[in-house]
């Protein structure tokens, strides 16, 4: 350690610290005070998120959002735990009369706390934000943190002190980051650091482009999901989980129904190394105590939870995979509804989400359009067979420009293993299809996002037709949605694009009577014409005069 690094201990007050982590939320150049955008499905802004992203963008240089990414969320991350174990520091200082240590990991193990230790403690970071050493006190802290929490092993960022990553910018990105409190007990209840997270993985993800957006699905897609799913209870699993958002939201969705975060098991599977990494992240900074699998693993060659059943099925997975190997994997069990093509893995995707079901368990997921009608390489015959055996309980055609990373439109498809289980009424040989692709809002000029209005309405008619107490009565809408049976999707053979079952939205009656309306049309018609003829004739005068006319 250089000779010049300071070491000051965890803040005991605001007013004696020298180098306070935690500035009000209000601080210059944050913009708590400006006017909030209208919000789509993403829940209310926190106001500070832009001016934050803009500051922070600014300090990337030349360097990649893909790589940015780590050493941002990397500092969030730590700047959380410092601040959760600051509390609970200044706590125990408190309470030393009664024999509390403030310097025993045990004593903040026992409240789910993360014992971070005192080289690893974001004033001991800040105070030395400005040395040269930095990168190398950021990757130290990353290693002493790992190695006093089991949970976080091998899942921090360490390579702050390559020489690529400017030392000065990342001084600043600290200062920057310590104006957020982050990690103290109010702030943990308002969800502040969850929100900034998010946040700045839906901007690093359109910044990114298709490869960020491989992982990070829109929040109010998420949303919808999981309130049409409404899982208060049971087993949630995600064999292609990202970074994590599809567990965050359901017990989001849990907690603002008034249940208990841990009447829900949460299990997930990611096959990238990095991202399995930030959904680790974010689970942890949630509190979120999900099993994610001991390390990174493709779902397809090496499930981690083979044996798992689960009540709930919630997934984004890749769109049109061509390489998912499933050439090896051509006898497999998974397959009930025929053999999933070599150069395409969505339905092998939709076969492994019903693989992991429980008898009475549902699935919602996203896939591509060309899911629902496509009959290429088998995809038909399976799609087929998937509904004969009635598993198809409602089928949602999303409007574009949802996704950052790609312009595919899209649509969620919600399966159930058993459509008469004592729970909603006897859905059984029906199927509910909802056109969804008129709803939302633009939000930028190349990105839309569903608010929340549009998800209550589709939440409240699927509901509704499932028979949900409280969900009102249920009725066809021509354009938006209808409830058709088994024996019409054979009559259209087996697509399951909602607008062929739909139809048109009704026109409103203006109440002119027909005769009355054609008679004023008419004459509106004739007058057009003459105006049409008069301007041919001012036309053809003029070009007669530059010679070109007859």
């Amino acid at each position: 350690m250089a000779s010049d690094t300071r070491f000051p201990g965890p803040d005991r007050s605001d007013e004696d610290s020298p180098h306070q982590t935690a500035l009000p939320l209000d601080a210059p150049g944050l913009q708590t005070n400006a006017p909030a955008k209208q919000k789509g499905g993403n829940g209310a802004p926190l106001g500070f998120e832009p001016a934050l992203w803009s500051a922070a963008d600014k300090m990337r240089n030349n360097m990649d959002a893909a790589e940015y990414k780590h050493v941002v969320l990397g500092l969030i991350f730590l700047k959380y735990i410092s601040d959760a174990f600051n509390e609970k520091y200044k706590q125990l200082l408190d309470d030393q009369e009664l024999g509390a240590d403030p310097e025993d990991p045990d004593e903040y193990r026992a409240e789910n706390v993360f014992w971070v230790p005192p080289e690893a403690r974001w004033s001991f970071l800040q105070a030395n934000a400005k040395q040269s050493n930095i990168g190398k006190l950021i990757d130290d802290a990353m290693v002493k943190i790992e190695s006093e929490n089991s949970s976080l092993k091998g899942v921090l960022p360490k390579d702050y002190a390559r020489p690529a990553l400017d030392k000065q910018r990342l001084g600043e990105l600290i200062d920057l980051i310590a104006r957020i409190g982050l990690g103290d007990r109010e702030n943990r209840s308002k969800d502040i650091l969850g929100r900034v997270y998010e946040y700045f993985l839906s901007q690093f993800a359109s910044a990114e482009g298709k490869k960020g957006g491989q992982f990070y699905t829109p929040q109010s897609v998420v949303k919808l999901l999981v309130e049409m799913l409404a899982p208060y209870k049971g087993r949630i699993f995600d064999p292609c989980c990202g970074s994590g958002g599809m567990f965050v939201q359901s017990e989001k969705f849990v907690e603002a129904h008034g249940g208990r975060i841990g009447d829900i098991s949460v299990y997930g599977q990611e096959s990238n190394p990095t991202t399995w990494k930030l959904a680790k992240m974010n689970l942890a900074i949630r509190g979120i105590d999900g099993n994610l699998g001991s390390e990174h693993a493709d779902s397809f060659h090496r499930d981690l939870h083979k044996d798992l059943k689960a009540d709930y099925v919630i997934a984004n997975p890749p769109f049109n995979d061509s390489d998912w190997g499933g050439q090896r994997l051509r006898g497999d069990v998974r397959w009930k509804y025929g053999t999933p093509p070599a150069g395409n893995a969505n339905f092998a995707w939709v076969q492994h989400f019903i693989h992991h079901l429980a008898p009475i368990g549902l699935a919602g997921f996203v896939l591509a359009n060309g899911s629902m009608s496509s009959n290429v390489s088998g995809e038909g015959e399976i799609r087929k067979n998937i509904v004969e055996a009635d598993l198809v309980d409602c089928m949602v055609a999303l409007p574009g420009q949802l996704f950052y990373s790609t312009q595919i439109p899209v649509c969620l498809w919600f399966l159930a293993r058993d459509k008469h289980n004592g729970r909603f009424r006897d859905r059984r040989g029906q199927t509910l299809f909802i056109d969804a692709r008129a709803m939302g809002i633009l939000v930028d000029r190349i990105h839309r996002d569903l608010t929340d209005a549009d998800i209550g309405k589709i939440v409240g008619t699927y509901h509704a037709w499932r028979g949900d107490k409280d969900a009102g009565a249920y009725t066809d809408v021509p354009g938006f949605c209808k409830a058709i049976t088994l024996d019409d999707i054979r009559a259209h053979s087996y697509v399951l694009s909602p607008g062929r079952y739909v139809g048109a939205a009704g026109v409103v009656a203006d109440g002119e009577p027909f005769e009355e309306k054609m008679r004023r049309l008419s004459m509106t018609l004739d007058a057009q014409f003459a105006e049409a003829g008069r301007l041919e004739q001012v036309i053809r005068e003029s070009l007669r005069r530059v010679g070109y006319g007859k």
